[in-house]
């Protein structure tokens, strides 16, 4: 697939990669990558203070703050969060809300 049908698929909200488990597409490969490990219990992230590992290396980051007394928890999923405005965008996840447009085109 070519760098500018992946770049035009930002604008015409198309989803080029499709998870082959769920009905499920994404915008982008790594999106779609880090996705698949929800279904196969990949967490190659090890955080090194406790046992816990992650899917995603951005997640231990978040993480060390529940070690250092700042912990947002999502209800959904459980996924730690350093500040409540970070938790906040990412329940937009779980309702679908997109409160944000790309001041270019109508993408949100």
């Amino acid at each position: 697939m070519c760098h500018l049908t992946i770049h035009m698929s930002i604008h015409t909200g198309e989803k080029l990669f499709q998870c082959s488990q769920r009905d499920k597409a994404f915008g982008q490969n790594s999106f779609l990558i880090k996705h698949m490990r929800t279904h196969n219990g990949e967490k190659q992230f090890q955080y090194s203070q406790c046992d816990k590992a992650f899917g995603q290396n951005s997640y231990i980051v978040l993480y060390g703050d529940t070690h250092r007394g700042k912990h947002f928890q999502c209800s959904k999923c459980d996924k730690p969060f350093a500040t409540f405005y970070h938790l906040t965008n990412h329940m937009s996840l779980h309702t679908g809300e997109k409160p944000f447009q790309f001041c270019q085109c109508d993408k949100s």
